[in-house]
């Protein structure tokens, strides 16, 4: 553990969990140059980082600012965006299966969507803004099943795989309703996709993560590691728990949320990330920088793996987090049995 002091104040880091953090988020930016100058139109990154200046070349830089960049830049938020959610969660339940994807949140995104799709026929904005809403509605139904006795670890997760349960039979009922166009455009979406995406999509998501981020960070990541500990420890240094995981609950939910809405409910992001980031920081405690680095450079990578691992044939970017995270997961599973603790 390093100190850095400046008078009345100091500041306290692992140098290991601070080299980790950085060393994602320079593999989230390098995956970023080489996932925008990869394509049809090949770019090197010294012409990517031109065209990005706007010095480049008016061909490349029409590329890259008009159809690779915004698919990049929501890739990379959403990543982050979910990988911040599933580090929260697991720190909340204190479970190491506690995501989004396994919770219900990310199902709720997708009754809200699929009801705007198939019930309203919403377009694309309308389609975004029910995700979002679907998320808050799982969010705030959960928290009133779970609020006469407390937000409290096993608790979250069961009433969550409960709820995950009954929003995958409604969304199942939803797709038989839509019209053919409808269900194809409901299953593309319900995959997890970030093709076509564009500044509509990012912007979103990056003001909701300007105003979130800092609250997980910088207002609750002190008091997380806390309740991390026991609320009864928590308690004793002066940790409002019950306010604090409210807090933290509702910004894990919307986190979620407006990640679905920009790319859909992409699965396996926001549990493995978080795991990812733990054993290579080391370190106890949520880490949550390193989560949220680690989750913006694993989309990139992964959407980057979707769109060239079959030439001709573009995948959806759910399809390769779907694969890569449910290996994780059962080997996941297979090491908790091992060790006593499933």
């Amino acid at each position: 553990m390093s100190v850095i002091r400046r008078g009345d104040w100091s500041i306290r880091f692992r140098s290991r969990t601070l080299a980790v953090g950085a060393a994602c988020a320079l593999a989230a930016v390098v995956a970023a140059v080489f996932a925008i100058g990869s394509g049809p139109y090949p770019m090197s990154a010294g012409d990517v980082l031109r065209a990005l200046t706007g010095a480049g070349a008016p061909a490349d830089v029409f590329i890259v600012h008009g159809i690779r960049l915004p698919r990049t830049v929501t890739a990379l938020l959403a990543g982050a965006a979910l990988a911040l959610s599933g580090a929260v969660f697991q720190a909340l339940t204190r479970n190491p299966l506690g995501s989004p994807d396994i919770l219900g949140f990310t199902q709720g995104s997708a009754a809200g969507a699929l009801t705007a799709i198939v019930l309203l026929g919403a377009d694309s904005f309308g389609l975004s803004v029910g995700a979002v809403l679907g998320g808050v509605a799982t969010g705030v139904l959960i928290y009133a099943v779970l609020w006469p006795r407390g937000l409290h670890g096993y608790r979250l997760v069961l009433v969550g795989i409960g709820t995950a349960a009954i929003l995958t039979g409604v969304n199942g009922y939803l797709l038989t309703r839509a019209e053919i166009v409808d269900a194809a455009r409901a299953v593309l979406w319900l995959t997890g996709s970030l093709d076509g995406r564009d500044w509509a999509n990012a912007l979103p998501l990056l003001g909701a993560m300007l105003v979130l981020v800092p609250v997980v960070l910088f207002g609750c990541g002190r008091a997380l590691q806390m309740l991390e500990m026991g609320d009864d420890t928590a308690n004793a240094v002066g940790v409002r728990v019950e306010r604090v995981r409210l807090t933290l609950l509702a910004a894990a939910v919307l986190l979620a949320a407006f990640a679905a809405a920009a790319v859909g409910p992409v699965l396996f992001v926001a549990l493995t990330a978080p795991h990812l980031a733990r054993r290579l920081t080391r370190a106890p405690g949520p880490n949550l920088a390193a989560s949220l680095c680690m989750g913006a450079a694993l989309l990139v990578v992964a959407d980057w793996v979707a769109q060239r691992a079959f030439p001709g044939h573009e995948l959806p970017v759910g399809v390769v987090t779907g694969l890569l995270g449910g290996g994780y997961l059962v080997w996941l599973l297979t090491a908790e049995r091992r060790a006593g603790r499933l």
